[in-house]
């Protein structure tokens, strides 16, 4: 069972996705508007957001902001518009990952299981459980890396630079221990997709470069010019190597 807050103002969409998600086991708690939605999230403590775009009063891009100021749960924005434009916003704000509605349960359920599954990213990798075929990263360490001024405590799930504690959404901590694993290794967009937001079709390569933009505003000196995260063209990404 996961604790799921819905921030969603239309009354169809808000019994839709309740009525889908309780039959799933969830435990649901609803909010009409952002300004209702933060109380919410510290009376609740949900595991998870759920969050439309278009509300009421304060702007949904506004919401992801105000959460991360205080906790870095996992945010799926719904929403029914499906732009390029709308979902890079909506990404570079801080979701963890984006729904165009109308989706079903199965399409929710999906994406919320892969979404709390950054949370403890190394979780896969300590069991073993790896498909075949997929791209895995090489063994997972218990101890502490130091690449540059940044520092990754995998077992930990902890990330500083220059002693200070970088604050990493689930999505943006899960990209930098996949690629820090095997430095200098070039990755796809595709293959990230897979390995870091378990979308096994092709496409939402956007999700790929917004989480990027993030990261490297969070560990980079400069992102414009990277020394962590940095792009091969016409390929993908890589780590480093410094």
């Amino acid at each position: 069972m996961t604790r799921v807050l819905l921030i969603e103002d239309d009354t169809a969409v808000q019994k839709g996705v309740t009525l889908a998600l309780r039959r799933r086991g969830h435990e649901i708690e609803v909010a009409g508007s952002g300004e209702a939605g933060l109380p919410a999230l510290q009376r609740f403590e949900p595991e998870l957001v759920l969050l439309d775009l278009m509300l009421p009063g304060m702007s949904g891009l506004g919401v992801p902001r105000r959460i991360r100021e205080e906790r870095q749960v996992p945010i799926i924005i719904l929403s029914a518009r499906g732009d390029d434009i709308d979902m890079v916003v909506g990404l570079e704000a801080g979701a963890d990952d984006y729904v165009v509605k109308p989706a079903s349960g199965e399409v929710l359920e999906a994406r919320m299981r892969a979404v709390l599954r950054r949370v403890v990213p190394q979780r896969a990798t300590a069991e073993g459980d790896v498909d075949a075929g997929a791209v895995s990263a090489p063994q997972v360490e218990t101890q502490v890396e130091t690449h540059g001024a940044l520092a990754i405590d995998r077992a930990g799930l902890l990330v500083s630079k220059a002693g200070a504690e970088v604050v990493l959404a689930p999505s943006e901590l899960k990209l930098l221990l996949f690629l820090s694993a095997a430095p200098g290794q070039v990755f796809s967009r595709q293959q990230l997709l897979e390995q870091v937001w378990e979308h096994s079709f092709y496409g939402d390569a956007r999700l790929v470069d917004a989480c990027v933009m993030r990261l490297r505003a969070k560990i980079e000196d400069d992102p414009r010019s990277p020394s962590y995260v940095q792009t091969v063209r016409g390929f993908g990404y890589r780590f480093g190597p410094l």
